[in-house]
């Protein structure tokens, strides 16, 4: 396994991070634990986790997560040899905790968090994310940023960095993390902590694959020189560069790109013509599909950790596997040309 620097900290995490999202939903208690052991057997030190997973939320299940990776560290006292990342849920519509109202206040984060620690059976998180900002902005599929005057949110980064810097001084998170954030985010959340001395974003966690590389335009730059490194989500694009939904036979009955329907990201007719030209390079230089995509997340200068997620075993140890690969140049030219005929068809 390799391993790089979180931020500006003093951990080094792995270069691959088991991402969770799957446990109570798709796998089974026994299963998640089975995942960990192997994760952690194989050197990873870096599981990714939230309030409200499972995923796809629901209120039967949300948490589910975080009880059966505190199971885990009650059973195995491997709390100590894992970094442990959690996130708080902002605003959004679709989801249904039992908490509320949504937003990034002290009073909710503090709440978000006691039933993080609660059920992951753990008095401290390494890492603590903000899942998505609290405005209105482009997320989850939307290209384009539609301004919108009647938005009820209000610069309030001074007030969450400081919500977020007590439970640091209080030992209950060690260090603060963006997800699914832009520019503009970032760089108002880096502002206000070297304005007020408070505790600085260490990592952003937005999406990253070869059907979705917009990191690279604005963030890439911001992530390398101020030292907030991308931990890369759906570095498959929801399985879709695995290649197994272009071969026949295969059994996709569980694929979650099947299971629910309504994450349709990377479903449309140019995400489909970019993973057909992406596998035919696979095929070219005799490289598993997988292998090709996540080694491709590896290598980017940016990368802090890359959050690869399984619901078998079989398709974790090929995950993992990819910190062996390394892609040649030719290979990553012709990458690159594929990108720039049919760029981001996944935003």
């Amino acid at each position: 396994m390799q391993y790089r620097q979180l931020g500006k900290t003093e951990l080094q995490v792995s270069t691959i991070c088991l991402g969770t999202m799957t446990f109570g939903e798709q796998n089974t208690e026994a299963e998640g634990h089975a995942q960990m052991d192997y994760a952690l057997e194989q050197g990873i030190n870096f599981f990714d986790t939230a309030e409200m997973y499972s995923v796809p939320s629901r209120k039967e299940t949300q948490g589910s997560t975080e009880r059966i990776i505190g199971t885990w560290f009650k059973k195995t006292g491997n709390r100590d040899k894992i970094i442990l990342a959690s996130k708080v849920t902002g605003p959004f519509g679709l989801y249904q905790l039992d908490r509320g109202p949504f937003d990034f206040s002290k009073e909710q984060i503090n709440a978000a968090l006691e039933g993080s620690l609660q059920r992951l059976q753990t008095d401290y998180i390494d890492l603590y994310q903000l899942h998505w900002p609290e405005r209105k902005m482009n997320m989850f599929g939307k290209r384009g940023f539609a301004y919108d005057p009647n938005d009820p949110w209000v610069d309030n980064f001074k007030e969450v960095l400081h919500a977020l810097d007590e439970l640091v001084k209080a030992g209950k998170i060690r260090h603060v993390g963006l997800s699914n954030e832009v520019p503009w985010g970032l760089m108002r959340f880096l502002q206000e902590s070297e304005r007020h001395n408070l505790t600085r974003v260490v990592s952003i966690q937005n999406p990253y694959n070869l059907l979705n590389r917009l990191f690279e335009v604005g963030l890439a730059e911001m992530a390398i020189r101020e030292k907030v490194g991308l931990l890369a989500y759906s570095p498959l694009g929801f399985g879709r560069l695995s290649g197994k939904f272009n071969r026949p036979g295969e059994d996709l009955s569980k694929a979650r790109i099947n299971l629910f329907k309504q994450y349709t990201r990377y479903n449309s007719p140019q995400c489909l013509e970019a993973v057909e030209k992406y596998l035919q390079i696979a095929e070219k230089y005799g490289l598993n599909p997988t292998h090709l995509a996540l080694s491709f997340v590896n290598s980017r200068p940016f990368l802090t950790s890359n959050i690869i997620g399984a619901t078998t075993m079989e398709q974790l140890k090929e995950n993992i596997d990819s910190i062996e690969v390394n892609l040649s140049e030719e290979v990553l030219r012709e990458i690159d040309a594929v990108h720039a005929a049919i760029p981001d068809p996944a935003p």
